[in-house]
């Protein structure tokens, strides 16, 4: 063979670097499925369970590490669990109520697993939004094809005359879409025009599924979230350029969605639920034994049985639910369960805004995430989130990125090696002007 021939010959990828890049393919894929699971709970158990039991068994399998820096979550979260463990001894019957309990220790899992996968490959961020995004336009349009009986059979997209996309509830259905929501806003406020202008028809359809759930707590906190996310992002830029065009954006897209309420409020249907659901106060929350009442009776309760009442003993006694996430902790998970996670919210809202306004390359995926978390929370106080797939999973998220940034404070500081720089597809949040600078994990802040 000549000198020539050998050196024209194509080059070869040694087989461990394939190998390496077909695991990483493969998990990026599996991460992104199971999220876009999430978006498809018409029936328990979903489909999202059977396959998060299936992809956290493999995990930990393969190596799953559970890092001192997510330690503190899945401590917090066992506690909470063991406090319905205490909670459920109170009760001579137990029926259905282990099972319960281990849906909650099993989404207290899945948290953990999304922490620690993303502390271990932040890549993985990229994804998980692309997957939610997926998931909320598809299951948005299934709810908003629905409500309009838009094909024969379509109504098993509703609920109570409601959109409900492929969800149970309503009410789950909105607050399930909110984060996509959120995540197109930023792209539409600060990415590049063309890919601003792609996710328009998406957030379009993402928030027509959120107002037609008719979920007051899904509208509140839209509304909430986006207000939240526009002034963040106003106070992240760095130059009059960036907040000009931030503030005529959000004036653009304000203006845009009251058109878009004004036409569909001409509808006669759509109107009426709209102005009944509108009301602040609905006659099941101010009855006598409404929802402010047994908020009163239940508190009162939760004084008296420091070790519970018993998981979902509320809702069969009083006739309803707890409605509030902090009164379920006390009745449902006992005084521990309470304390537990009350820690973990707090400790989760103080870690997370303490780094928001860092430069990193999560920080467009950590900007929204923790709004949307902080909405959540104050969602808590008139509904229960305690089962909420979306609610953990949003956990998780914040978590992950919150032990990023400790491992790249330790980096920075000499405590070890520097990892490589982490891509980060969506624009990044330092504007100057129209053009984009990069962010490593090596920037200073």
């Amino acid at each position: 063979m000549s000198l020539l021939a050998y050196d024209s010959a194509p080059p070869v990828l040694p087989r461990a670097a394939v190998d390496a890049k077909l695991v990483s393919l493969l998990k990026l894929a599996a991460i992104g499925f199971g999220v876009f699971l999430s978006g498809f709970v018409i029936r328990e158990p979903a489909p999202y369970e059977l396959y998060m039991v299936g992809l956290i068994a493999i995990w930990a399998l393969a190596g799953l590490k559970i890092s001192r820096r997510i330690a503190p979550l899945l401590a917090l979260l066992i506690a909470f669990n063991i406090g319905g463990l205490i909670s459920m001894s109170q009760l001579a019957s137990l029926g259905t109520i282990p099972l319960y309990i281990a849906v909650s220790l099993f989404l207290a899992l899945t948290s953990v697993f999304f922490a620690a996968v993303v502390e271990d490959d932040p890549d993985l961020l990229a994804v998980v939004f692309r997957a939610w995004v997926a998931a909320a336009s598809a299951t948005a349009l299934f709810g908003i094809l629905g409500y309009f009986h838009a094909f024969p059979g379509a109504e098993m997209f509703t609920k109570f005359e409601r959109a409900a996309g492929v969800f149970e509830d309503p009410n789950v259905f909105g607050p399930f879409l909110t984060l996509p929501a959120v995540y197109l806003l930023y792209l539409v406020l600060t990415a590049r025009p063309v890919t601003a202008f792609l996710c328009v028809p998406l957030f379009l359809i993402v928030a027509g599924g959120i107002f037609f759930s008719f979920s007051r707590g899904a509208w509140g906190l839209l509304i909430m979230t986006c207000g939240l996310l526009v002034l963040t992002v106003f106070l992240n830029a760095d130059t009059a350029a960036a907040r000009l065009r931030i503030t005529v954006t959000a004036f653009l897209a304000l203006v845009g969605i009251a058109l878009v309420l004004l036409l569909a409020l001409q509808i006669p249907a759509v109107s009426e639920l709209f102005f009944q659901r509108a009301q602040l106060v609905q006659d099941y929350d101010g009855a006598r034994l409404g929802r402010f009442a047994r908020f009163g009776i239940g508190f009162g309760w939760a004084t008296e049985h420091p070790l519970g009442i018993g998981p979902l003993q509320f809702g069969q006694i009083l006739g309803e639910d707890t409605h509030n996430i902090w009164l379920k902790a006390l009745l449902d998970y006992s005084w521990l369960g309470f304390a537990a996670y009350l820690t973990l919210i707090l400790w989760t809202l103080a870690a997370g805004f303490r780094i928001l306004f860092r430069r990193r390359p999560w920080q467009p995926y950590l900007i929204c995430v923790y709004i949307v978390f902080v909405g959540h929370v104050a969602l808590g106080t008139v509904i229960d989130t305690d089962h909420w797939r979306h609610f953990y999973l949003l956990l998780g998220l914040l978590w992950g990125m919150i032990a990023l940034e400790q491992r790249h404070m330790a980096q920075r500081f000499g405590f070890a090696r520097y990892a490589p720089s982490m891509s980060c597809p969506c624009p990044s949040s330092r504007l100057r002007g129209s053009r984009r600078v990069p962010v490593s994990m090596a920037d200073p802040g």
